[in-house]
């Protein structure tokens, strides 16, 4: 009997723990040392950029260029792109939004079927997402395969480096050009 009350208290102080970070997730996320907070702490920005935030020189194509990138940009700025919607999907549970809720990826391309290795990861937070009603369903609804001019923080998500083709040339599970982001997007305008 003490064994099934310890765990139906277990199991209700998770559930509250899980409701509470639901609710109130950090801007840091869930985090143990002060470089993955600062990394998640930009994943959640929610300040819009200013006019003087905007990095003139990054368009799709500069992104798309070939080449160590790492350094090209700064987190720092903001970024303004135009391309076709190739896909929008739900990314998976992480550390930034407490594992209780999901970005939404969309991944642009100079054509709507642009293959993977010519791809821009965009994220679109669940803190941009309630504020401008940005729903996984609408952004898929109204986004795919079309021209879209996008606002956003520029992002370089270093856990993803190993997986993009500037960073890490020809390898087989490249599934996107480069680490840089527009994480997250502050503005979505549909252009045809």
């Amino acid at each position: 009997m003490k064994q099934i009350r310890f765990i139906l208290v277990v199991v209700a102080l998770l559930i509250i723990f899980f409701v509470a970070l639901r609710n109130y997730c950090p801007q840091s996320g869930v985090a143990f040392n002060k470089e993955r907070r600062e990394f998640q702490q930009l994943k959640n920005r929610t300040a819009l950029p200013l006019q003087s935030d905007f990095e003139s020189g990054v368009t799709l194509a500069t992104l798309l260029q070939p080449g160590n990138d790492q350094a090209r940009w700064a987190n720092s700025r903001a970024a303004q792109l135009e391309g076709y919607v190739v896909s929008v999907y739900s990314g998976p549970l992480e550390a930034a939004n407490c594992y209780c809720r999901r970005d939404v990826h969309i991944m642009l391309g100079p054509r709507p079927d642009s293959l993977a290795r010519e791809q821009v990861v965009l994220e679109v937070t669940p803190r941009t997402e309630t504020t401008k009603e940005w729903s996984l369903e609408k952004l898929q609804r109204e986004l795919t395969g079309r021209r879209v001019r996008f606002q956003g923080w520029l992002f370089f998500d270093a856990v993803h480096a190993g997986e993009s083709e500037n960073t890490a040339p020809g390898r087989a599970n490249n599934w996107r050009a480069t680490a840089w982001e527009l994480h997250p997007v502050t503005k979505i305008e549909v252009l045809k």
